[in-house]
């Protein structure tokens, strides 16, 4: 199954912002009080916050097709975009998300090796991201794929202060 990766433009905003919702929405609505999911909805996805997201430096989103279907996006951030660890051999995997109908097919892993890739092609010796400490799944798929907890932080869906584990891979294993 070939995987073919587009580095998103301000061209591609609308489109962004339309999966980033897409996707957040059926991965976490169902776990969340409706209000504060709604208010955090309303201001992480607006039009707006992901123009001026694609528009920093620092931070890429990629497009991910499979056969000319765009099946799912990912975000990287380095240096100052970086939510937590700033440092300058390091990388966040801040957004990874695969579309609901693409799910179960092995996609994730695709998308996590090309990350690693890109990683590397940086000279970046740390990749790592945060992941809800609720989301069972996720951790054990990172975990899978090598990386290990070495954090938490508050992340806020409205008020409802969740905690995030932070994990990382070490980059140098590849």
């Amino acid at each position: 199954m070939e995987l073919t990766y587009t580095k998103c433009s301000l061209d591609d905003v609308e489109q962004l912002r339309l999966i980033s919702e897409q996707t957040f929405v059926n991965a976490f609505e169902k776990d969340n009080d409706p209000t504060d999911f709604k208010d955090y909805i309303e201001k992480a996805f607006a039009l707006k916050k992901i123009k001026s997201e694609l528009l920093n430096p620092y931070s890429d989103f990629y497009f991910v097709y499979r056969n000319d279907e765009l099946v799912g996006y990912f975000k990287l951030n380095v240096l100052s975009a970086q939510s937590d660890v700033k440092r300058d051999d390091s990388i966040e995997l801040e957004r990874i998300y695969v579309l609901k109908e693409y799910q179960n097919l092995g996609l994730g892993e695709q998308f996590l090796n090309h990350i690693k890739k890109i990683a590397k092609e940086k000279n970046k010796k740390m990749l790592w991201l945060g992941v809800w400490e609720e989301n069972k799944r996720a951790i054990q798929f990172y975990r899978r794929h090598g990386f290990q907890k070495f954090d938490t932080h508050p992340y806020f869906i409205g008020t409802d202060e969740q905690t995030d584990w932070l994990m990382r891979f070490d980059l140098s294993t590849l």
